[in-house]
């Protein structure tokens, strides 16, 4: 249920087409749905703007399927995020139209397009091509929730040279995502050049050393750089949500960015 779909529902009761019994069975399995194995909550939209996101690692195969179902036969877009290919292939059987991104790990409903200009441009900075699988799940994340996204890929700063060819692209960003394992130094640089915010993500790139992103992750918390602001170690989703999130409190886009698309 998102505030589109409540609108309609209450407009319906307003103008006689709809009975008031039967709007409040509707309304009765407001605010989650008790799936037994799982608790939907189905007043997110309403609260935060986009609807709840299925966490699919460690989950079983038709659970994550039957929480996607849940979703979508209440009118919204669904998204699920660290998604196996067990999963991707439960899906494709129950819910063929959900689309599986092997990169990114995401599995994403189909949606209606968004009526007007998208907010942004999101862009996505990435190091090196070993961190691409989280540079996609942060793109396509911030995309599925209505953003304009652009990507800058393998300008990690090894080869600063790469990153100041691009500064006017920089420039012209609302908000960047820089993603980067190693040390993590290409937020602190993207932030210098950019006079952007930048949402950074620590990867878990790199030698012994690296110990798993914790390296990235410390070198971006302690950047001399303002206006960096840290997510968890391989977060692409988080970086992504909070882009969305930014840009939807800045610009007001219509209140309805996700509803289900009907074929």
């Amino acid at each position: 249920m998102n505030e589109a779909a409540l609108h309609e529902l209450l407009s319906q009761v307003a103008d006689g087409q709809l009975a008031v019994k039967t709007a409040m069975a509707r309304l009765s399995k407001l605010p989650f749905a008790d799936l037994g194995f799982a608790r939907v909550d189905h007043h997110r939209s309403l609260r935060a703007g986009f609807p709840e996101v299925v966490f699919c690692q460690g989950k079983r195969p038709e659970h994550v399927v039957d929480i996607f179902k849940e979703l979508l036969s209440h009118g919204s877009a669904a998204l699920g995020t660290r998604a196996s290919h067990e999963h991707a292939e439960a899906m494709r059987r129950e819910l063929p139209e959900v689309h599986y991104d092997a990169s990114s790990r995401l599995l994403r409903s189909p949606r209606a397009k968004l009526e007007g200009e998208r907010p942004g441009p999101v862009l996505v900075v990435c190091a090196g091509t070993s961190d691409l699988p989280i540079a996609d799940e942060a793109a396509l994340t911030a995309e599925f929730l209505g953003c304009h996204v652009e990507r800058l890929c393998d300008v990690g700063v090894a080869g600063i040279h790469r990153l100041l060819a691009a500064e006017e692209t920089l420039r012209k960003a609302r908000i960047i995502i820089a993603v980067a394992g190693m040390e993590g130094a290409l937020p602190s640089a993207v932030a210098g050049l950019s006079g952007r915010p930048v949402i950074a993500v620590p990867t878990s790139v790199g030698y012994g050393a690296s110990f798993s992103g914790i390296a990235a992750l410390l070198g971006m918390l302690s950047s001399c750089a303002s206006g960096v602001t840290v997510v968890n170690i391989d977060n692409g989703f988080g970086a992504g949500y909070a882009a969305a999130l930014t840009l939807r409190s800045v610009t007001h886009p219509s209140p309805d960015p996700f509803r289900r698309h009907e074929p």
